[in-house]
């Protein structure tokens, strides 16, 4: 870790405050301060200034220690100095013009591969299938500038986007067949994977930084939603003030505002992640347990729904369709609120509600599976009904596995440790799905 005196003297007075607590042993602030020092080095090596992880490390072992949380509480009048975008000179700020620079270009850049796209390609459908090989490496490309990544990472990277684009361009997809909706929605699946290796720095088996990604992509949502909510407002501000005065604005919305302003926007949200990571109070917490219990709720009526609804086989498809979407969801709310929770603390109510969250998860999934095993029974196999029958097995076992861990955290009989376990080592399966999907779907169905 740097010498940084700044850094050394605000370790020392953390110190200090945790020396002054009686009940904690010399022995025990070593170890405590060892740990902080541990954090400090992670979060400096992923980008981080030094006054910026140093509070972050506090803030997070204040999460597993009372002292820590108390010294977070009186020092937090620093967190202001932190959110401002690009710092002052002496705070490293020509550090975060370079990044700043860099993130421009490259939001600039994916607006352009975009833009060339749309302009190249008179089908719309042969720029959807390529939408993720568009922006995607865009993203991938400022993780692998921001990690450092060596030249023979950047190469193995470059191999499965080529051969993504490879089969998404050369396969003769029908145009109007399911074979190539699937491709191009499973591709997103399968390059979101790619670009996690970028953001893990090469290291994509560490579970940490599986974790990492989870959190990260959530709370990319979230700055992505914002930034667009944003963008909505002021577009619609500006084609009403313009429309009074008789000019059409419209084209330039659809024509170039729109393709180099939705990538770029998710470049900039990626930036605000990276640049902002947990310096202030996350919001994950807050909106898991707001929509946990929802999602509980939803669950049940859809249960409901089911029981009324007859036979399995008349069970509606785009049902069953909302099903599968509504599971998805139900699985990144449970990645988003394991990824913000504290492994150390005892189990709570929140975990109970997780579990009840699951469980009926699992139900929704048997019954959903259960109706597509009835219609392919009934009216055969086809590419749509074997590929969601799939990712709801993939979703059962993911599920099923989560609730068995969770049990047994509950009574006491495990940590929370191997539940995260499960979550960041299973989530290949999704990619390999995905890829299975892109690349032998459509010719096991004849590209229809």
């Amino acid at each position: 870790m740097s010498t940084n005196p700044e850094l050394e003297a605000q370790i020392d007075q953390w110190r200090g405050y945790v020396q002054r607590r009686r009940a904690i042993s010399a022995s025990d602030v070593e170890e405590m301060e060892d740990h902080l020092r541990e954090q400090v080095t992670d979060l400096t090596s992923t980008g981080l200034h030094d006054d910026e992880a140093f509070l972050v490390s506090v803030k997070r072992m204040g999460n597993l220690d009372e002292v820590s949380r108390e010294f977070a509480r009186e020092h937090s009048d620093r967190l202001w100095k932190q959110l401002v975008l690009v710092p002052e000179p002496s705070d490293g700020g020509a550090r975060s013009w370079r990044e700043l620079g860099v993130v421009l270009a490259l939001a600039l850049g994916a607006g352009a591969a975009v833009k060339l796209g749309v302009e190249l390609f008179a089908d719309e459908m042969v720029v959807v299938r390529n939408i993720g090989l568009l922006v995607l490496p865009f993203l991938a490309g400022y993780f692998a500038w921001k990690r450092k990544l060596t030249w023979q990472v950047g190469a193995a990277l470059l191999v499965p986007f080529a051969l993504l684009a490879v089969v998404l361009n050369v396969y003769p997809f029908d145009p109007d067949g399911s074979t190539l909706f699937l491709a191009a929605s499973h591709s997103i699946v399968a390059l979101w994977a790619l670009v996690a290796v970028a953001y893990a720095g090469g290291r994509w088996r560490s579970d940490a930084r599986r974790m990492d990604y989870v959190r990260f992509t959530g709370e990319l949502a979230i700055y992505f939603v914002l930034l667009a909510l944003g963008g909505g407002v002021l577009i619609g501000l500006t084609l009403g003030t313009l429309g009074l005065v008789g000019v059409d604005f419209e084209p330039v919305l659809e024509s170039w505002i729109l393709p180099f302003c939705v990538p770029g926007a998710l470049i900039v949200a990626a930036w605000l992640v990276e640049a902002k990571q947990n310096v202030v109070e996350n919001i994950a917490p807050v909106l898991t347990r707001v929509f946990t219990p929802l999602t509980i709720v939803m669950l049940l009526v859809f249960l409901g729904v089911f029981a009324t609804t007859g036979g399995l086989l008349d069970v509606d498809r785009e049902l069953l369709i909302l099903m599968d979407a509504v599971l998805v969801l139900v699985l990144c709310l449970l990645l988003y609120s394991i990824s913000a929770r504290d492994s150390l603390a005892p189990p709570g109510l929140f975990d109970v509600l997780q579990l009840v969250l699951v469980v009926a998860a699992l139900a929704v999934d048997a019954v959903t599976l259960s109706a597509m095993l009835t219609r392919i029974a009934e009216f055969g196999f086809s590419a749509n009904k074997v590929a969601a029958l799939g990712l709801n097995l993939v979703l059962l076992v993911h599920l099923a596995w989560s609730a068995w861990l969770t049990v047994g955290f509950l009574r006491g009989a495990r940590t929370f440790a191997p539940i995260e376990r499960w979550q960041t080592r299973y989530l290949p399966a999704y990619a390999v799905w995905a890829l299975i999907v892109v690349v032998i779907f459509p010719p096991a169905f004849a590209f229809a």
